[in-house]
C-alpha cells in the first residue's frame, strides 16, 4: 500500500498542573453532568433535547450519509465493471437490407496493486468515525445550552420576583411619605422623590420578562419544539413551591427570617461544587478533539491514493457475446455467431506534466493542515478550560460578597425605615437605602446564575455529555421509518451494524463506540444525581 501508515497525531503537552494519572478513568463523572444540580425540570429538558434536537437529527443523517459513502469505497474492492448490453438494428447497404442483433455481457476488475482501494476504504471509514465523532460534539454543545438556557431562564425569573417584592417595598415607602406629607412632616418633594424610585424599579420588569422570553424560545428551539409545548416543563410543581417564598408580603420584622432561607429557595438550579484538578483525560476524550484526530486518519489515506497515479492500472477483462446479421425478413442464426474473450490488461499514463506530483502535494498539505488543526483544537481545549475553571473560582467568590452586600443592605435598609419613621434621618437616606437593597439583591441573582453558567461551561469545555447518549439510535425511529418508506436500506439504519475497526483505526478510534469505565453502585449514584433529595454542600 502506497502512502504513510496513519499512526495517530503526536502526543500533546498540556499544562503542567493538570492531572495527568492515564490509569484512572473518570470520564464516568461528567457522563450525566447536569444530574449533580439536582433539577428535575432541567434533566427533564435535556432529555427531550437528546431525542428531538434538529441539529442532533441533521449529525445523525451525516452518519447515514458516512456509511453509505463507505459502502460505495468497499464495492471498488470488486470487479468494478459489469455490463450487459445489446441491440436490435436494420442495416441498410446499396440496395440490400440486413437484420443485425447483439448480445454482450463486460465484465472489468482493476487490481488493487498498490493499494488504492484499500486506501479508500481506510478514508471513507475514517470519516465514518469522524462524523460520528461530530454527532458527540453536537450533543455536548446542546446539552451545555439547554443547561445554560435553562439557567438564564430561571435568573430572570427570580429576578423578576425579587423585582415584584421590591416593588411592594417601594410602594409601602410611598405610603409611609404620602403619610408623612399628611402630617406635615415632610414636603411634596420627598413624595415625588419615592414614586420616582417606585417607576423606575417597575420599569425594569418589562426588560426582565423579555429575558425570560428569549430564553424559553432558546430553549424551544433547542427542543425542536415550539414554545408553548415546553412550558409544562418549566412549571414544575418544585419549582412552585420555590416561588411561594416570593409571594411572602413584606414585613421588615420578618426581612432576617426571609434572608436566611433565601439560598435554599432560590430558584436558580444550584450548581455542585467542582474541583479545581483538571483530569487531562477528560479533556483529551473531547468528541472536537476526536474528531480532529479521525479527519486527519481520513486524510492521510489520500495521499496514498493520490501516489496510486504514478504507477500502471493492472486488470482483467471479460467479454462474452453474440452478434448475428441476416438478410431483412430472414431467421437470426446463433450457432456461429458466439464470441468470448478473456485476459488481463494494463494501462499507464505516463506523460503526466507534473499532474500527479502535485497532487500528491496538495494532499500531503491537507494531511500536515489537519495536524495543525488538531494542535490548534488542543490549545483552545486549554483556554476553554482555564476560562472555565478561573472564572467559576471568581465568580464563588463574587458570590459571597455579593451575599454579604444584601444581608447589609437588607439591615441597612431596616435601620433606615424605623429611623425614618421616628423623625431621626432624612428621606434621601431611606431612599438610599432602598436602591441599595434592590441592586445588591438583582446582582446576587445574576451572580448566582454567573456560577452556575461556569460549571455548564466547564463541563462543556471537559467534553461532558456525550457518553449518556450511547446506546441510543443516532436517527429517530420515525424518521427511520420514513425512510424505510421511501428508500430500500436493508440494515444500515441498524445502529448495531457497524464496520469493524481496521488495524489503522484501532488506536485512534476505539472510544466511538466504547461505553465510560462502569463505576461501582455507590460512586454513580453519588455522582450522577441520581437522587434528587440528597444534601448537597454549602455554596
Amino acid at each position: 500500500m502506497l502512502g504513510p501508515d496513519f499512526e495517530g497525531v503526536e502526543p500533546v503537552e498540556l499544562p503542567n498542573g493538570w492531572n495527568k494519572d492515564t490509569e484512572t478513568d473518570t470520564s464516568w463523572k461528567t457522563a450525566r453532568w447536569w444530574f449533580q444540580f439536582q433539577d428535575p425540570a432541567l434533566n427533564r429538558l435535556v432529555e427531550v433535547a437528546s431525542e428531538q434536537n434538529l441539529d442532533l437529527e441533521s449529525a445523525g443523517l451525516r452518519i447515514l450519509q458516512a456509511r453509505a459513502a463507505l459502502g460505495i469505497a468497499d464495492s471498488f474492492n470488486y470487479p468494478q465493471a459489469q455490463t450487459f448490453s445489446g441491440n436490435l438494428a436494420k442495416i441498410y447497404q446499396n440496395e440490400n437490407t440486413f437484420d443485425n442483433a447483439t448480445l454482450n455481457f463486460d465484465a472489468g476488475w482493476e487490481l488493487d496493486a498498490w493499494g488504492k482501494f484499500a486506501r479508500g476504504v481506510e478514508s471513507a471509514e475514517a470519516g465514518l468515525y469522524a462524523s460520528i465523532a461530530s454527532y458527540h460534539d453536537i450533543m455536548v454543545s446542546i446539552t451545555a445550552e439547554v443547561a445554560r438556557n435553562y439557567v438564564n431562564y430561571r435568573t430572570f425569573q427570580e429576578r423578576v420576583l425579587l423585582s415584584e417584592r421590591n416593588i411592594e417595598i417601594q410602594e409601602r415607602v410611598v405610603e409611609i411619605t404620602e403619610a408623612q406629607l399628611a402630617s406635615g412632616n415632610v414636603t411634596e418633594l420627598d413624595v415625588q422623590q419615592a414614586k420616582t424610585q417606585l417607576y423606575n424599579t417597575k420599569s425594569a420588569l418589562p426588560s426582565l420578562r423579555i429575558g425570560m422570553m428569549q430564553s424559553r424560545n432558546a430553549l424551544a428551539v433547542l427542543l425542536g419544539t415550539l414554545p408553548d409545548e415546553i412550558e409544562p416543563m418549566l412549571a414544575s410543581a418544585l419549582i412552585d413551591s420555590k416561588i411561594k417564598v416570593f409571594d411572602q408580603k413584606y414585613d421588615r420584622n420578618q426581612v432576617k427570617q426571609l434572608f436566611d432561607v433565601y439560598e435554599r429557595h432560590s430558584l436558580i438550579p444550584r450548581p455542585p461544587l467542582v474541583s479545581t484538578t483538571v483530569d487531562a483525560s477528560l479533556v483529551l476524550r473531547r468528541p472536537d478533539l476526536q474528531l480532529a484526530e479521525l479527519q486527519a486518519h481520513a486524510q492521510s489515506a489520500q495521499i496514498g491514493i493520490a501516489e496510486a497515479e504514478f504507477y500502471p492500472r493492472f486488470s482483467l477483462f471479460g467479454a462474452i457475446g453474440i452478434n448475428s446479421t441476416v438478410p431483412a425478413g430472414s431467421e437470426f442464426s446463433f450457432s456461429d455467431s458466439l464470441t468470448l474473450s478473456l485476459g488481463p490488461a494494463f494501462s499507464w499514463n505516463v506523460f503526466q506534466y507534473g499532474r500527479v506530483e502535485n497532487n500528491v502535494r496538495f494532499e500531503d498539505a491537507r494531511f500536515q493542515e489537519t495536524l495543525t488543526n488538531y494542535n490548534k483544537r488542543v490549545l483552545l481545549a486549554v483556554q476553554e478550560v482555564s476560562n472555565a475553571l478561573e472564572a467559576y473560582q471568581l465568580n464563588s467568590l463574587q458570590k459571597e460578597l455579593a451575599f454579604s452586600s444584601v444581608s447589609a443592605s437588607v439591615r441597612a435598609f431596616n435601620i433606615s425605615l424605623t429611623q425614618y419613621e421616628n423623625g431621626q434621618i432624612t428621606f434621601e437616606r431611606l431612599l438610599s437605602s432602598v436602591e441599595k437593597m434592590t441592586r445588591s439583591e438583582d446582582t446576587y441573582a445574576q451572580v448566582k446564575g454567573n456560577v452556575a453558567n461556569q460549571v455548564i461551561a466547564l463541563y462543556k469545555s471537559l467534553g461532558g455529555g456525550w457518553e449518556a447518549n450511547t446506546g441510543k439510535p443516532f436517527v429517530r425511529e420515525d424518521v427511520a421509518e420514513q425512510m424505510k418508506a421511501r428508500t430500500d436500506w436493508e440494515n444500515m439504519l441498524d445502529d448495531s451494524v457497524l464496520p469493524s475497526l481496521s488495524p489503522n483505526n484501532v488506536e485512534t478510534a476505539p472510544w466511538v463506540f466504547g461505553k465510560p469505565k462502569a463505576a461501582s453502585t455507590e460512586e454513580a449514584e453519588k455522582d450522577d444525581g441520581s437522587d434528587p433529595s440528597a444534601e448537597q454542600g454549602e455554596p
